[in-house]
């Protein structure tokens, strides 16, 4: 394929694929007229091509849309708006109807057992879902003494599997949901 056809081909597929690109695209051409693209430069001569479209995630839910009530839920309970909104983003997608298959529900996805000492009277009530989740969360740095994995892995599978095992649970489902969580923290961080 020749340069041309290939720079051709990227615009077209870029043009089409638009609504679903979720990540910085950077583009550098080499001495030797070759151009390259990527997510991930691994060097300076890497330049922005295409900026990542943020306002909507893949679900269509806006991603700015609560960032009032997770600022008032930061500064009310001291937990980091990154991590707040992260949880939020894996948790639900923004959805604030989000139920799951286990009952969790809105947009931290908070279980009906834990509704009363949470203080939420409707988990679709976004407010009411937020500071709910955010005082979950402060309670679960405080007892893990601020070791963000585990914070998230009792989020996900409840404190009492990370004390049994007294690490990160060996469920997969866990696994990746630490990993997820930490890797969108550490996006929303940046930005």
């Amino acid at each position: 394929m020749s340069k041309k056809t290939g720079i051709i081909l990227f615009v077209i597929l870029s043009i089409v694929c638009l609504d679903h690109a979720f990540a910085d695209i950077y583009k550098y051409i080499d001495s030797s007229g070759v151009v390259h693209f990527t997510n991930t430069p691994t060097s300076s001569d890497y330049k922005l091509y295409i900026k990542e479209k943020s306002q909507k995630d893949k679900s269509g839910f806006s991603t700015k849309k609560y960032d009032d009530i997770i600022k008032k839920a930061h500064k009310k309970y001291g937990v980091e708006f990154s991590l707040i909104k992260a949880v939020i983003k894996v948790e639900s997608g923004f959805n604030p109807k989000a139920v799951s298959k286990r009952g969790a529900k809105g947009l931290m996805q908070i279980m009906p057992d834990n509704f009363k000492t949470l203080s939420v009277k409707d988990p679709f009530n976004p407010s009411q879902n937020i500071m709910g989740g955010t005082l979950y969360l402060q309670r679960l740095l405080r007892r893990y003494k601020n070791k963000l994995p585990l914070v998230l892995a009792a989020y996900n599978a409840g404190p009492t599997a990370v004390d049994k095992h007294k690490r990160i649970p060996p469920y997969r489902e866990t696994q990746d949901y630490v990993r997820k969580v930490m890797k969108t923290y550490s996006q929303y961080k940046k930005s």
